[in-house]
């Protein structure tokens, strides 16, 4: 293997167990609760902060960790989360108690926090031109099957053996690409980098991101009755107004306020935090709504959306070559657009839509039924489409707008978007589709009082109603779940359309055909590299 596909293999690795881990655990979830003793938790908050915990953490130290990879070097970082991730997924896998599961886990996600953007600065000190667009697109492709394989990876630890199997599998992925990082991957950082660290300002992100994003996560998963929700994200909100301005004052900033001068960086940072918005909403809204309302098992629900991760496994290597070669703009315009076609088709579901149902000639085969063929698949094919157009270039365009040095930081500013932005437009989202809930419920049944404690524990939107629910009750519940289904795919349709807008407007057209500066140096090569043409 070349030395450029060994880089591929490591920071493929890399990032792939921390987007697996992402998904494998929700699967793991439930017999964790059964089988590890709590003693200071609960066992649903136990498992509540399994998840939660590992996904704030990631998010609030992902510019901290950009950032040391530019200023230390970015090959020793990467070793060092792998490093990282390896000891603690052991950590996961030996718990013994829920708590220090919990422990295991935060400090999981920081050793992903590591590897995420050190992945895409590292293709983008390594690769030039169209081999870096097409190496985005193995990247992109990559990702996306380890997210899709995860649930089904999952499952068959976790039937076949043990949940503690979801974590240790990780071990045999680090050593890997541990080998493939310290033998074939070179190393590069910002030399221009030489002054202090800025620890302020890493403290003051951290809490900013950090502080949203665990805020929108526990908000959501307690209906908004949690005040400590609220603070998180007043802190949090706090901290991040905050940090430009102490940017702006420091002698060595933790984020240069210059790279924002970049149109490109700073209109694909503003797409993400809306585009990825929409599309949080809808798979967790979708799989919810295809579940308790329209009566699709959790295996029907998931095979469902199987066009949307292939399409992204197949598709992804080859656009990323295009938008490398014909420039992003038209690929973040036309993406983001169909994507939203295929949400205006979901809206019009009725939540009469037959689920997919058993073959009667071979027993456990799912057939899909007219319903899903017609009211389901075009609009999962329309939206898998367009985001295929939209993840290799977008990521293009964020990498290839600012220069090298600054790499990692650029990765890991337009990754803390995106799991910031995701949950806090959820949560609006969330609240407007509970508010038409109860309003649609009521004008279905005059009589019932949906402010009442009793009806908001026994109907909930886009949950099964409680057993012992009048059947006119439960009718009337499963259609004001229709439309607050049908509310959050126009509201992310909307988001897309608009997402669309700021790309063609906002995006330069140009293909980036080689590096932004040349003031990249490693340590294979101690000459800087003269500057494409």
């Amino acid at each position: 293997m070349s030395r450029n596909g060994w880089v591929l293999t490591a920071v493929v690795l890399g990032s792939g167990i921390v987007f697996l881990d992402a998904t494998v655990v929700n699967v793991a979830l439930p017999r964790i609760g059964q089988e590890l003793p709590a003693t200071g938790v609960s066992v649903l908050e136990g498992l509540t902060y399994v998840n939660s915990g590992y996904f704030a953490t990631l998010a609030a130290l992902l510019i901290l960790a950009g950032a040391l990879a530019d200023h230390y070097g970015r090959r020793r970082m990467f070793s060092i989360g792998l490093a990282g991730f390896g000891v603690t997924s052991v950590m996961c896998g030996l718990a013994p108690t829920m708590e220090l599961l919990i422990v295991s886990r935060v400090l999981q996600g920081a050793a992903g926090a590591v590897l995420v953007p050190n992945s895409l600065s590292i293709i983008t000190a390594t690769f030039d031109g169209g081999e870096r667009g097409r190496a985005f697109g193995v990247w992109a492709a990559a990702t996306s099957a380890t997210t899709l394989l995860g649930p089904l990876v999952g499952g068959f630890l976790v039937d076949a053996a043990s949940w503690r199997l979801a974590f240790l599998i990780n071990g045999p992925l680090v050593a890997l690409a541990l080998y493939a990082t310290l033998r074939h991957v070179p190393e590069s950082r910002d030399e221009t980098s030489t002054g202090r660290f800025d620890w302020l300002g890493a403290a003051v992100i951290a809490v900013g991101v950090g502080g949203l994003a665990f805020g929108a996560i526990r908000g959501q998963e307690r209906d908004w009755n949690d005040a400590l929700a609220f603070v998180a994200l007043a802190v949090g909100a706090v901290a991040t107004v905050a940090f430009p301005l102490l940017m702006a004052i420091s002698k060595q900033p933790l984020v240069p306020l210059g790279l924002f001068r970049s149109r490109d960086f700073a209109v694909a940072n503003l797409s993400t935090f809306v585009v990825y918005g929409a599309l949080y909403v809808t798979l967790a809204f979708q799989g919810l709504f295809l579940q308790n309302t329209v009566g699709y098992t959790a295996l029907a629900a998931g095979a469902a959306v199987l066009p949307v991760g292939i399409a992204l496994t197949i598709f992804s290597t080859p656009i990323g070559a295009l938008a490398a070669r014909f420039g992003p703009r038209r690929f973040l315009a036309a993406g983001p657009a169909v994507m939203a076609l295929g949400l205006l088709w979901l809206a019009r579901m009725p939540s009469g839509t037959q689920p997919w149902r058993a073959s009667v000639t071979e027993p456990g085969t799912l057939i899909p039924s007219a319903g899903y063929l017609v009211d389901v698949l075009p609009g999962i094919v329309l939206f898998g489409s367009g985001l295929t157009l939209l993840v290799a270039p977008l990521t293009a365009a964020v990498m290839g707008s600012v220069p090298v040095r600054n790499a990692g930081l650029a990765s890991a500013i337009n990754n803390a978007v995106s799991r910031v932005g995701a949950p806090l437009i959820s949560a609006v989202i969330f609240i407007a589709i509970v508010g038409s809930f109860y309003a649609a419920l009521e004008s279905r049944v005059p009589a019932l009082d949906a402010s009442s404690a009793e009806v908001r524990r026994t109907l909930q939107p886009l949950q099964p109603p409680a057993a012992g629910v009048p059947p006119d009750h439960s009718a009337a519940a499963r259609e004001a779940s229709t439309d607050a289904f049908r509310l959050a795919m126009l509201v992310s349709a909307g988001l897309l359309l608009a997402g669309s807008v700021i790309n063609a407007a906002g995006i330069s057209g140009q293909g980036h055909r080689g590096r932004p500066d040349g003031a990249l140096r490693t340590t294979d090569d101690a000459v800087p590299e003269t500057p494409a043409p």
